[in-house]
């Protein structure tokens, strides 16, 4: 049997030529111990296996032998349900654009290419990789970034050493679609008044300042919006202080659209405004853009 010690893993993913081996990398740098392309069938052998003891990060694709979406799946659903595992899927994305010219650049064949081009083994991969990219924790965009600022990204996502800084992840959700994993604390902002509702507004999201304005009108929004605000503000100092590097948060709301978005984005700037390193991802909004593009 695995050890009873909780064991911190971290799944590192994403299209070929987004920067998983430079992300891979920055984990060893911070004391991760370091497993790229482990076959997915011994998964579960090694993590029953002897006790590792520091926290884990494996880097799986298309080119890992036996990779299947389905696989990485039950792979992710298995280690969430193991209360004895810490799990975070790291996604590295970027944009077509993108990764056909760092294939040109370095003239290797694309792992899904079979006629040697690039554009079609990067259309499939990204295509293949949609619900896995939907599973995600994590979110790296490395369309602009440079293998330093990668670098940078994953230290800020991951780093545990002590005085590290705590960084904060600020979702919103549809509660249609479940609650996101790996959240510490989540919020029902199911009971301000709703933005669908209104024709003019109903095609906006919580970014639009016509929405923000809708839901921050409601009588009882100042009164959620600063207790929430205090709360967290009370707690960041003492998870920093008990040494936790990360505290995830989340807002769902029915369609993940409005309310859910509109809260998260004025959390996460009152925070950053306040010192705090502060992410944040919209996942509905995301998948809405997903679809626009396939």
């Amino acid at each position: 049997m695995m050890n009873e010690l909780n064991q911190k893993v971290v799944l590192v993913t994403g299209p070929s030529g987004a920067g998983r081996t430079t992300a891979i990398n920055a984990l060893e740098d911070l004391g991760f111990e370091v497993i790229n392309n482990l076959p997915l069938s011994l998964l579960d052998r090694l993590l029953d296996g002897t006790p590792i003891d520091r926290p884990l990060a494996i880097g799986l694709d298309v080119r890992n032998r036996d990779f299947a979406v389905d696989s990485v799946i039950g792979a992710i659903d298995r280690l969430s349900a193991d209360s004895r595992i810490e799990l975070s899927v790291l996604y590295l994305d970027c944009s077509e654009d993108v990764l056909i010219r760092r294939y040109s650049e370095t003239r290797r064949r694309h792992p899904l290419a079979a006629d040697g081009g690039p554009m079609s083994g990067i259309q499939r991969e990204q295509s293949l990789l949609v619900p896995v990219r939907a599973r995600a924790d994590a979110l790296i965009d490395t369309t602009d970034l440079t293998p330093h600022d990668l670098k940078a990204e994953v230290a800020a996502l991951y780093e545990t050493a002590a005085g590290r800084p705590l960084t904060v992840s600020v979702q919103s959700f549809s509660y249609k679609r479940g609650l996101p994993r790996g959240m510490d604390i989540v919020l029902d902002c199911r009971f301000l008044n709703n933005p669908h509702w209104d024709p003019a507004l109903r095609s906006k999201n919580g970014r639009d300042t016509e929405v923000d304005s809708f839901v921050a009108a409601d009588p009882r929004f100042a009164a959620f919006f600063d207790g929430v605000l205090s709360l967290v503000k009370l707690l960041l100092p003492a998870y920093k202080e008990e040494g936790k590097s990360h505290l995830s948060i989340g807002f769902g709301c029915t369609g993940g659209q409005h309310r859910s978005v509109a809260v998260a984005e004025r959390l996460s700037k009152a925070l950053a405004e306040d010192g705090w390193q502060v992410s944040k991802r919209h996942r509905e909004l995301e998948r809405q853009a997903i679809r626009a593009t396939s």
